[in-house]
């Protein structure tokens, strides 16, 4: 039952940053802006400002992310793990309490 839940809730974040990812893109090309081709260099501080992008917005969603991913990995190996020594623990009960009774 866990599991199921644990795997749906990860779907659900996927596809959530799946959508947030792909919506802009989406909601530019159903606005209809097609932006027509360049076709010579120009330089980033002749651009309007509303064709500029900024960087850090970018980067810093970018490591939120990759962290954010990073530490429900760590989690998921962490709980695997206590169930790992809890059925551990558990085999080292039954074959001690095997061995005391002959």
């Amino acid at each position: 039952m866990r599991r199921r839940a644990v795997r749906a809730l990860m779907g659900a974040g996927v596809g959530l940053w799946g959508l947030v990812l792909v919506a802009p893109v989406w909601a530019a090309q159903v606005a209809g802006q097609a932006q027509p081709g360049q076709q010579e260099f120009v330089p980033i501080d002749e651009l309007p400002p509303a064709e500029q992008l900024p960087a850090a917005p970018l980067l810093i969603a970018a490591y939120a992310f990759v962290w954010v991913v990073l530490m429900a990995y760590l989690w998921a190996i962490w709980r695997r793990l206590n169930r790992v020594e809890r059925e551990l623990a558990e085999v080292v009960r039954r074959t001690e309490s095997g061995a005391r009774r002959p």
